[in-house]
């Protein structure tokens, strides 16, 4: 049996003892039905992991904390998904999948063609939705550091933040004959990078051409027109592909 992977918000620290918050605490218990006795992996976010072990289940289970491993599983090249917020449940697929594949960091953004409205209370909860989906995606992807989902903004507020980026900056365009390989032979193989696509509809002419004034280039998957659920995903895969761990 695959050995369970927990986060804690709270720093770990080796032979201690600490409580489950109730979420993991009812997951192990009533999702998973551990009892006493069964080997944990517990990790805080900061890098690295710890054995532990499930002493008491409950409301708020006990866990005794053993040896540290070293690992974060971080992929060489650090990316930034910068996206349109799309509706339903798209953007929490997207989340799960980005972090599933490595991104760093992900940055919703309110563009033309974006339907969502938030603000106050809904903008905070919704945050503290995605982050906990960034959080299972790490707990079942082996990752050892959650992405920090950012606060959204609006697309022009990104472009000037990330006008002096020192990352390669690449916007989805697949109205483009630019390719990745045409790029890394023009500006060198890259450690960082910052991807940008559009939500349902896509980018306008307009964002897209202002993100090219602010240093980003254009990038084409392909023949064929991706949803905004797909293309951040193939993106993501071929980006880890060409410079990355896979």
């Amino acid at each position: 049996m695959r050995i369970p992977r927990i986060f804690s918000a709270e720093p770990l620290a080796g032979k201690t003892e600490v409580q489950l918050d109730e979420a993991a605490s009812r997951h192990l218990v009533k999702v998973l039905r551990l009892g006493p006795g069964r080997p944990l992996i517990l990790f805080d976010g900061e890098g690295g992991e710890y054995a532990a072990e499930l002493l008491e289940s409950g409301k708020k289970a006990r866990v005794s904390i053993g040896a540290f491993a070293e690992g974060d599983r971080q992929s060489p090249l650090a990316i930034t998904l910068a996206i349109g917020i799309s509706r339903g449940d798209r953007f929490d697929w997207v989340i799960q999948k980005a972090t599933e594949l490595g991104v760093s960091a992900i940055q919703p953004l309110f563009t033309e063609r974006c339907e969502v409205k938030l603000s106050g209370d809904r903008l905070q909860k919704k945050l503290g939705q995605w982050q906990q989906i960034a959080i299972s995606a790490c707990e079942q992807s082996a990752r050892n550091r959650v992405p920090e989902i950012l606060e959204p903004v609006k697309l022009t507020q990104y472009l000037a933040l990330a006008k002096d980026a020192s990352a390669l900056k690449l916007v989805l365009h697949h109205r483009t004959d630019a390719s990745l390989a045409q790029l890394e032979q023009q500006l060198g193989r890259p450690n960082a990078a910052l991807l940008l696509v559009g939500p349902e509809g896509g980018l306008s002419a307009e964002e897209i051409e202002l993100a090219m004034q602010q240093g980003f280039h254009p990038l084409r998957l392909g023949p064929r027109v991706l949803r905004t659920e797909t293309a951040p995903v193939a993106a993501l895969s071929v980006l880890q592909f060409q410079w990355g761990d896979f």
